[in-house]
């Protein structure tokens, strides 16, 4: 069955043979009014020459009619075939006035016959010719025929080239299907594409489209066809079009080439598009560029997500490590007479946040305070996030007074509270910064030793980079490394201070302090290591090498002296030790190898320490009670904790400043406090041990308050497990008075770690 709509190519074939039609029935009405102008009676004459020659004037005039916009319309195409049916009464009469009709007659007959095969079925031209055949036979008797073998031989003649127009009426139609099969089954195959396709001359205008650029651009290819590239593609990709389309034209016949460019959509949106276009010139069925166009408006959104994934940080919007960099080394690139200035930003403390308050109001935090120093930024800085609590900002063509001055008012607005939740947080920031025409590596190291600089220095400051800077952290790297041999190699040593009994002075048990016996510089105490250890985090395994060799020894101290069954020995804990996740299985694991009771260790943690993360320390400080071991709170009266904390903390021991200690026997106010101290630690249930007891005096008062242990120069220095061999075997047998002038004075504390233990007075 026919379809209604017809393509461009059928409508030009139906339009050029309607005015090749025309133009014949022009011709014939022509040369019929000069038949009758020379042949017919004059009565005729004056009537039906004006009547011919107006025909043809009709026929003429219609070949000027836009047909293929007409002929598109299946009403007008079945129609028409009146026009050829109109051809045969006037033929018919004509034949029958003309003396010489019925020669003219079958030959106009053979037109009509050829140009109806030409657009109509078989059955139009059957019926055209049947009709034809009987208005032959019917002029027969009124120009009294012709022989019979003549008029059978005409007959017959005719009937061939109906026969013959109708077979070629029928292969037409045929061929015609299977060619609008084959573009149907084209356009549907097309139009089942992702892409469309495109034939554009070398005007730039579009000849063909496929049905598939709905799925595209959301338009109907009749609104595209014929329209200027130009006109399609975006303002600012038209440049590229036209020389893409001119290189592709100029390329020899088959060249492929590609790019991109946008067009516009149905609904007024730029669509972004993949275009691969072929040189198809030479092809006299084509001579235009075949192109074909791809939406790559997904692909184009993957990539700039992938873009911003990589180079933006998806908590705060800002730039990341990788761009911050990549704009500091265009950056420097681009140095010329002037300055960059690179600021580091680190948040003091903001562990705590996130161990307090949990990671999501921690990113809260993080997110408020890239807003506060964002609105500081001038609209060519980069702020960027580099990971975690780590900010940086890039200044170019400044100095060192603008960068100092960005520092201050950064720190200023970092410290304006925030609220998380039910609680306002205020945190500060440590600033390093750096300044000239470095390069960018150069420039970032500089910063980042500023900042650690601001951060020993107190943190809430800036410090701007100077060269001693770098001589500090080569020291500390050295020092590391120093530090890692000597672990190593075992070249640190632990001595043992005793702990006695105040009322007996008797020792009860000895704290274990680690020393460096450091191959170039000799015996070196903790304050020349212990911090430097703490912050490059060797002191983990340092802390482990001494809890393990305390367990050690004492295991063969309990072995080797009976006198030392009930020794107790304490280790002090430091703070990244004691916030290492691995600590009770360290401390199992030192007791289970030396053999070692639980209750004869206790652990020393400083107070401050403690009330950093109270909910995790009480955690951690029930998981070390669960294995036995005795818990001590070391330094106590100089931290902040409350008594509702320390009620709370399943401690054993608290041990009295030295600081307290001092004056105990001095000042009232001192002595009050340790009175109130032994008073606290008495309610609590817990033995309380004073530090630093250096006079009889002082242990006079601590006795006399009721304090239960005590340790300093007065009872022993630190000494090796030697000296406590000795110690422990001369306190055998020795009187009970503590004040037997045997005892003789208390040495001054002269500070040598190797100095030996003092035997206590009988």
């Amino acid at each position: 069955m026919e379809r209604a709509g017809i393509d461009d190519h059928t409508a030009e074939y139906w339009a050029r043979q309607i005015r090749l039609g025309s133009g014949l029935a022009a011709g014939v009405s022509v040369l019929a009014a000069v038949r009758v102008g020379v042949d017919w009676a004059a009565g005729l004459r004056w009537w039906v020459v004006p009547a011919l020659v107006t025909a043809a004037l009709v026929q003429l005039g219609a070949l000027a009619l836009p047909w293929r916009r007409y002929v598109r319309s299946l009403v007008v195409r079945k129609w028409l075939v009146l026009w050829w049916a109109a051809e045969l009464p006037v033929l018919w009469l004509f034949a029958a006035q003309d003396a010489q009709g019925v020669t003219a007659y079958l030959p106009c007959v053979a037109l009509l016959l050829v140009t109806s095969a030409a657009l109509y079925p078989p059955r139009v031209v059957i019926g055209i010719g049947a009709a034809s055949v009987a208005g032959f036979l019917m002029l027969l008797p009124a120009r009294n025929g012709g022989s019979v073998v003549s008029v059978f031989t005409l007959t017959a003649i005719t009937a061939s080239v109906i026969a013959v127009c109708a077979v070629g009426a029928q292969s037409r139609r045929r061929l015609d299907a299977r060619r609008r099969s084959a573009e149907y089954r084209t356009e549907r195959l097309l139009e089942a594409s992702s892409d469309a396709v495109f034939a554009i001359d070398a005007g730039y205008r579009v000849r063909y489209v496929s049905r598939s650029v709905r799925g595209i651009l959301g338009r109907a290819p009749e609104e595209i066809t014929g329209e200027l590239l130009g006109v399609l593609v975006h303002p600012e990709d038209r440049a590229l079009a036209k020389s893409w389309l001119d290189a592709l034209l100029a390329s020899a016949e088959g060249h492929t080439d590609r790019c991109e460019m946008r067009m516009r959509g149905a609904d007024g949106a730029w669509v972004y598009l993949d275009v691969i276009g072929t040189n198809r010139v030479g092809d006299p069925d084509l001579r235009s560029a075949v192109v074909s166009l791809r939406d790559m408006g997904g692909r184009r959104a993957l990539e700039e997500q992938l873009s911003r994934q990589a180079f933006t940080d998806s908590l705060t919007g800002l730039p990341n490590r990788a761009l911050f960099r990549d704009r500091l080394g265009q950056a420097v690139g681009r140095i010329n007479g002037t300055q960059i200035g690179v600021l580091l930003l680190d948040l003091d403390d903001f562990k705590l946040v996130n161990d307090e308050l949990g990671h999501s109001l921690g990113d809260t935090l993080l997110a408020t305070v890239a807003t506060r120093l964002g609105a500081e930024m001038r609209p060519g800085d980069t702020l960027a996030r580099l990971g975690g609590d780590e900010f940086a900002v890039l200044l170019e063509d400044t100095d060192e007074a603008a960068a100092v001055g960005l520092a201050e008012r950064l720190l200023v607005a970092v410290r304006e509270p925030v609220r998380l939740g039910s609680r306002e947080v205020t945190c500060s920031l440590s600033i390093g910064i750096a300044g000239g025409t470095r390069a960018a590596e150069e420039l970032l190291r500089d910063a980042d030793l500023a900042m650690y600089a601001a951060k020993r220095g107190g943190r809430n400051a800036y410090a701007v980079f100077d060269p001693s800077m770098a001589r500090s952290v080569l020291e500390e790297a050295q020092q590391r490394v120093d530090m890692e041999r000597g672990l190593g190699e075992e070249q640190f040593v632990v001595l043992y201070q005793p702990v006695v009994d105040i009322r007996t002075r008797a020792v009860t048990g000895v704290e274990a302090l680690v020393r460096w016996q450091h191959p170039g510089q000799g015996l070196l105490s903790p304050y020349r290591f212990i911090a430097a250890a703490e912050a490059n985090g060797l002191i983990v395994p340092l802390g482990r090498w001494v809890l393990r060799h305390a367990c050690e020894q004492l295991a063969r101290w309990r072995a080797e002296i009976p006198a030392a069954a009930d020794l107790r020995i304490n280790v002090n804990l430091s703070a990244r030790q004691f916030q290492y996740a691995g600590l009770v299985d360290d401390v199992a694991a030192a007791l289970r190898d030396a053999g070692l009771p639980a209750r004869n260790l206790t652990l020393e943690i400083t107070e401050s320490m403690l009330m950093q993360d109270i909910g995790t320390a009480i955690e951690t400080l029930e998981a070390l009670r669960r294995l036995g071991v005795r818990l001590a709170i070391d330094d106590f009266g100089t931290g902040y904790s409350s008594l509702n904390y320390l009620k709370q903390l399943p401690v054993d021991i608290i041990k009295i400043d030295r600081s307290f200690v001092e004056q105990v026997d001095t000042c009232a106010d001192n002595r009050a406090l340790v009175d109130a101290m032994v008073g606290l630690g008495r309610a609590l249930r817990m033995q309380t041990v004073a530090e630093g007891i250096e006079t009889d005096g002082q242990w006079r008062m601590l006795q006399r308050i009721g304090c239960d242990l005590g340790q300093g120069y007065l009872f022993g220095h630190p000494g090796t497990p030697a000296d406590v061999r000795d110690l422990l075997e001369r306190q055998r047998g020795l009187p009970a008075d503590p004040r037997d002038p045997a005892a003789g004075e208390p040495r001054e504390p002269v500070g040598e770690p190797e100095a030996a233990l003092r035997v206590p007075s009988a």
